[in-house]
């Protein structure tokens, strides 16, 4: 079966930095569905469009086309009182704005003369990426993976 919209991938993968640094590794294989749900990188998903089980990718992706560039209105500087005491960089927060209701993460980059800096930025923004892929398995999603816009069941979603 060749990967299309509304099939469900799995794949090994490996992600190195613009040096050839491995950057991120999959421990275990990863599961998404196919066709435009945002479950990975849109040039990821248009490399892997027609391959199948045993076909390997190799995609160059400019920061842009990756996780964005660094949006300095995402790092911000809190007061430390307003963490938990246990406090330590590296740590993730979840904000809530009251009127969209819309949810966004931030982690800790530094804490310093009580102040303690934080990033809404994903981790690789500003990075540009080569993501090395071996499709394992291509099936056809279900109806309530498509209904749901995600996988369920072995390295999926579950409800």
């Amino acid at each position: 079966m060749k990967i299309s919209q509304d099939t469900v991938v799995s794949l090994n993968y490996t992600m190195y930095d613009d040096e050839s640094r491995i950057i991120d590794k999959n421990a275990e294989p990863i599961v998404y569905l196919h066709g435009g749900y945002d479950n990975i990188l849109p040039a990821v998903e248009d490399a892997l469009e027609g391959c199948t089980a045993g076909d390997s990718i190799d995609v160059s992706m400019s920061a842009d086309e990756a996780f964005g560039e660094v949006d300095p209105r995402l790092v911000r500087e809190e007061d430390v009182g307003l963490f938990p005491p246990d406090l330590e960089v590296g740590m993730m927060f979840e904000t809530r704005d009251p009127e969209t209701e819309e949810t966004h993460q931030f982690r800790v980059t530094q804490i310093d003369a009580g102040k303690v800096t934080v990033d809404g930025n994903h981790p690789l923004a500003g990075m540009a990426i080569r993501f090395e892929a071996q499709v394992l398995e291509v099936r056809a999603a279900s109806t309530e993976e498509i209904s749901h816009g995600h996988v369920h069941g072995a390295h999926g979603h579950e409800h």
